[in-house]
């Protein structure tokens, strides 16, 4: 399964990309407000698997994000995932991208584009994501998509609360 935005294709990811996969989420920069840090090899494994087994499970997931012009370099991941937000499953709206790849606006583009293809594709009525409250960067993406603060979420206890951003098809 292909998606194109005006800038971007999005792809069901290959365990050929993993390597890819773990440069940019070990990566310290990428990792800025994430409260677990940089993420270490064997959990990046697990998560790559995690992220194919869903793509098996659902027929979606997270992309693989190239640009239309280097459809060769992986810029970074993002999509749609079932995730739990501690005891509520949610339809999740998440992207992590390379340094590189920062302030050009292909976060806003992904974004976009999954929430075309959850209402559209999916037929879901209503998508969420979740923020550190310190990442400005990705608020600002997810409001200028329209998406709306809705509450919070104690996932990281003696830290600040995790936001959670929704956006409803109506």
């Amino acid at each position: 399964m292909k998606k194109l935005s005006q800038r971007l294709i999005f792809e069901k990811p290959s365990k050929e990309d993993f390597n890819r996969f773990y440069e940019i989420y070990s990566d310290p920069e990428t990792n800025l407000f994430n409260p677990n840090g940089p993420m270490e090899y064997g959990r990046a494994k697990t998560i790559f698997a995690e992220i194919l087994e869903h793509w098996k499970v659902n027929q979606f997931g997270i992309w693989k994000v190239t640009e239309v012009n280097k459809p060769d370099h992986i810029i970074g991941f993002g999509g749609l995932s079932i995730k739990t937000y501690v005891t509520d499953i949610r339809l999740n709206l998440g992207y992590r991208f390379e340094t590189n790849s920062w302030g050009k606006g292909f976060a806003t583009e992904l974004a976009k584009t999954a929430i075309d293809f959850c209402f559209n594709d999916l037929e879901k009525n209503e998508l969420y994501a979740i923020v550190r409250p310190k990442n400005l960067p990705s608020i600002k993406v997810l409001e200028k998509c329209n998406m709306d603060h809705i509450g919070y979420l104690d996932d990281f206890p003696g830290l600040e609360h995790t936001l959670i951003y929704r956006i409803s098809k109506n």
